[in-house]
């Protein structure tokens, strides 16, 4: 990798985990709208935007041989499926949380994800992990526990949004399609489920009338808002190593957290400060043991 690549790669990722940190902001300008429409007009404009694009870069002709494979694999066709109901219910909570002055508690969800995806890799990947990494996992479960116990309220916006996301990495990893055409058809299973909603709404919020209105835009906007980020991602990690990628994923509820507490005022007690500080221990320890000690993949993926 040379270092033009490595640069480029950097500057890919960390804009993709910097729009996703700064994602909270958008969906508050929605606030009016109710959380399932917000994630209804997200699929229909994320899959209307990603078709749009796949003509723009000519990849129509993979977004058909795509279709064509997943129709002939049931597997996978299950497979993508699961997936597209999983990132929905992770969109959907996330849209929830923000709306309802749960930022914070979005934010300890996605320090908790990769920990999450590192428990799926033992249990279901049957990757091998050592002792020090698996130490991490423990941590990060202690740093929930004591939030549960203190708080008093359990942290089920947090760990539904970090198994959510973490069962859908492992779903794409499994059935291995390409970023721009898997969302792509993801959102295409889904849409009509999207548009149906949208039309039994007694009190749909978008109007045709007033078309360009604030609240229209944002809506049709959210595609963009999914989809930017997701392809910035795409040809960023390419680029740079595992490693990095890692490191700079920890931007994005980093920056939800100062805006939750900050922006936002949301409550962050010393049970939360605690919470973070065992989860924030227990990476640091896992990506430390990482390069120390390679991952060994003992199932085919």
């Amino acid at each position: 990798m040379n270092t033009k690549q490595d640069k480029s790669g950097m500057i890919y990722t960390a804009g993709a985990y910097i729009l996703w940190g700064f994602l909270p902001i958008y969906w508050k300008l929605l606030d009016d709208v109710s959380p399932g429409e917000t994630l209804a007009h997200r699929i229909l404009w994320s899959f209307i935007f990603m078709f749009l694009i796949v003509l723009f870069m000519r990849r129509w002709p993979d977004f058909i041989h795509e279709w064509k494979q997943l129709l002939h694999n049931k597997k996978k066709l299950f497979g993508i499926s699961l997936a597209t109901i999983v990132i929905s219910i992770n969109w959907l909570t996330f849209i929830w949380a923000v709306n309802s002055n749960h930022v914070v508690q979005a934010s300890l969800g996605y320090y908790i994800n990769p920990l999450i995806s590192i428990l799926l890799g033992i249990i279901v990947l049957k990757e091998s992990f050592s002792s020090r990494q698996v130490l991490s996992i423990i941590l990060a479960a202690i740093g929930v526990i004591y939030l549960t116990f203190s708080y008093g309220v359990f942290p089920w916006v947090s760990l539904l949004l970090a198994v959510s996301f973490g069962l859908y990495g492992l779903l794409k990893k499994k059935v291995d399609i390409g970023p721009m055409i898997g969302l792509t058809i993801e959102t295409m299973l889904i849409v009509p489920i999207a548009v149906l909603h949208l039309v039994l709404l007694p009190n749909n919020t978008f109007q045709f009338v007033s078309f360009l209105s604030t609240t229209n835009l944002l809506l049709m906007g959210a595609g963009i808002m999914t989809a930017v980020p997701l392809l910035l991602f795409a040809n960023g990690a390419k680029r740079i190593s595992l490693a990095m990628v890692g490191f700079l994923q920890y931007i994005a509820p980093t920056l939800m957290l100062f805006l939750g507490v900050f922006l936002y005022n949301e409550t962050f007690t010393s049970a939360h400060l605690i919470a973070f500080l065992f989860i924030w221990i227990a990476l640091i320890n896992f990506m430390l043991a990482s390069y120390q000690r390679p991952i060994r993949r003992n199932a085919k993926i």
